[in-house]
C-alpha cells in the first residue's frame, strides 16, 4: 500500500512514523511536509487546500490511500475530490467536516443527538454583543465560529477582555460564539469513525495555554500525555456510547456520514462528560503521544476506515506505559513567531518536526510557531516525562520556549473528577 499524507506538521510526522511500522505500507509520500518528514518519506510540494492539486499528486505518485492531516483541506472538500477520483481517502467530506468548520453546526448536531454541551449563543452583529455578554459570566468563553487553529478562543473572568476579543472577531467579519463555562478537567478522545462504526483510541489531555500552570494565551497546543491515570475506563466507554456514537448516527441520519477521525474534546464535570468541541481530524499535539503507543498496523486501521470496512478490523492494541509530547515553540509564539533561527540537537529519537526547514546551507532552521514536538515514553507518566524533557534539554533554538509541566498535574495527583 502506497500512502500519501497531506500536511506539514508534527502530527503528519507522527502519522508517517506509525504508518512506517505497518508492514503492509510499502511507500510513504508526504506533501508538503517539512525538514523532518523529508528524511522518512518521498516529499512533494502541493497546495493542500486544492482538491485538484492533491488529486493530481495522488495520481502521479500512484497512491493507494490518501491521509489528510489538517482541518482546512477537509473543510473545503479535498477529501471529496480524492474520493471522486477513485482513490481511498482517510478524512471526512466537506459536509461532515462542518462538525469542526462551523461550531453552530456542531451545536445543532449535538442538540439533535441529545449530547451534553455548553449553552451557547451566536452573535453576528456588534449591536447585539453587550446584551449577549450580559447573559453569560462570571466565566466568559468567547470563540471564533470558524476555524482558528486552536487560537480563536478566550476564556476569562474579565468581561472587558471577553468583549474586546469578541469585538475584534466581529470587526474582521467572523461570527462569535459565546458559551457557558464547563467545569472539570478536559479530555481529548480520538475515534475512528466509519458511518456508525466507532473505534476509540487512547484518551489524551492537551495543554492549550502557552505558559506553565495554564497561564497566558491559548495556542494550538503546547503538549499532551496519554493515557490518563485519573480517567476511569467506564468514563471512556460512556463518552463513546453517549457522545460519539449518537453524533455519528445523527450525521448519518442527515446524509452527512462521517468517515475519518472524529476528535471529541470534553470537560469531565460533576454531571459527567460534556462536549467542548468536535474536530474532524487527528489533533496536534495529542496524536504524537497517542500514536507512540500504538502497536496495531496504522495503515490497516486508516485504510479500513477509508474503505468502509472498519467494523471487520480488530480493535487497536496498545503498548503498556505512557507517552508525553512537549512542544518547542519559536520566540513570540502564539503571536507572530520569529523564524529562521538555527536548531541543533534535534536528531534524537522522539523528535518530530513541525515548523522546520533547511536554509541555503542545508542547516535546520525554524519555519513556524510550533517548531518541534518531543515525544517521551516510559513505564509510567513520570518516566515518560523524564524521557521527553531529557531529549528536550539537548535541543537548542534561540528564543525557543516550552512548558515544563506537561502531565505534571496528573503525576502529582492534582487532576481528578
Amino acid at each position: 500500500m502506497r500512502v500519501l499524507v497531506i500536511g506539514s506538521g508534527a502530527r503528519e510526522h507522527a502519522l508517517l512514523l506509525a504508518l512506517g511500522r505497518d508492514p503492509a505500507v510499502t511507500a510513504l509520500i508526504c506533501a508538503p511536509g517539512n525538514a523532518g518528514t523529508a528524511k522518512i518519506a518521498e516529499q512533494h510540494p502541493v497546495d493542500v487546500a486544492s482538491g485538484e492539486a492533491v488529486v493530481a499528486l495522488a495520481q502521479q505518485v500512484e497512491a493507494d490511500l490518501v491521509v489528510i492531516g489538517p482541518e482546512v483541506p477537509l473543510v473545503v472538500g479535498v477529501a471529496d475530490a480524492v474520493r471522486a477520483a477513485g482513490i481511498a481517502c482517510f478524512g471526512p467530506s466537506a459536509d461532515a467536516a462542518r462538525i469542526e468548520g462551523s461550531k453552530a453546526f456542531a451545536k445543532d448536531v449535538m442538540a439533535a443527538a441529545g449530547v451534553r454541551t455548553a449553552h451557547s449563543e451566536v452573535v453576528d452583529n456588534p449591536a447585539n454583543l453587550d446584551e449577549a455578554l450580559d447573559r453569560f459570566g462570571p466565566n466568559w468563553v468567547v470563540k471564533d465560529d470558524g476555524l482558528a487553529a486552536g487560537k480563536g478562543v478566550v476564556v476569562t473572568t474579565d468581561r472587558d477582555a471577553a468583549r474586546e476579543h469578541a469585538a475584534e472577531l466581529l470587526e474582521t467579519g467572523h461570527p462569535v460564539l459565546l458559551e457557558s463555562f464547563l467545569d472539570g478537567p478536559e479530555v481529548s478522545l480520538f475515534c475512528l469513525v466509519d458511518g456508525e462504526t466507532v473505534v476509540p483510541l487512547l484518551p489524551a489531555q492537551d495543554h492549550k495555554r502557552v505558559g506553565d500552570g495554564d497561564t497566558g494565551p491559548n495556542t494550538g497546543g503546547m503538549g499532551a500525555y496519554t493515557p490518563l491515570p485519573w480517567l476511569p475506563a467506564e468514563t471512556v466507554t460512556a463518552i463513546v456510547d453517549d457522545v460519539v456514537k449518537p453524533v455519528a448516527a445523527e450525521l448519518v441520519r442527515r446524509g452527512s456520514t462521517f468517515s475519518g477521525l472524529l476528535y471529541a474534546g470534553l470537560a469531565i464535570g460533576k454531571e459527567g462528560p460534556a462536549v467542548v468541541e468536535f474536530n474532524c481530524r487527528f489533533g496536534d499535539p495529542e496524536t504524537q503521544a497517542v500514536l507512540a503507543l500504538l502497536e496495531s498496523p496504522l495503515g490497516e486501521l486508516l485504510n479500513a476506515t477509508a474503505t468502509g470496512t472498519l467494523a471487520a478490523v480488530a480493535a487497536p492494541r496498545w503498548a503498556d506505559g505512557s507517552a508525553v509530547t512537549v512542544v518547542l515553540a519559536a520566540e513570540n509564539y502564539p503571536g507572530t513567531p520569529r523564524t529562521g533561527d538555527k536548531i541543533t540537537g534535534a536528531d534524537a529519537g522522539g523528535v518530530l518536526h513541525a515548523g522546520t526547514a533547511l536554509d541555503a546551507d542545508g542547516a535546520l532552521v525554524s519555519a513556524g510557531g510550533r517548531v518541534l514536538s518531543v515525544v517521551g515514553t516510559g513505564a509510567d507518566l513520570t518516566a515518560a516525562r523524564d524521557d521527553a524533557y531529557a531529549t528536550l534539554d539537548a535541543i537548542r533554538l534561540p528564543g525557543g520556549h516550552f512548558r515544563t509541566d506537561i502531565g505534571l498535574g496528573a503525576v502529582e495527583g492534582r487532576i481528578g473528577i
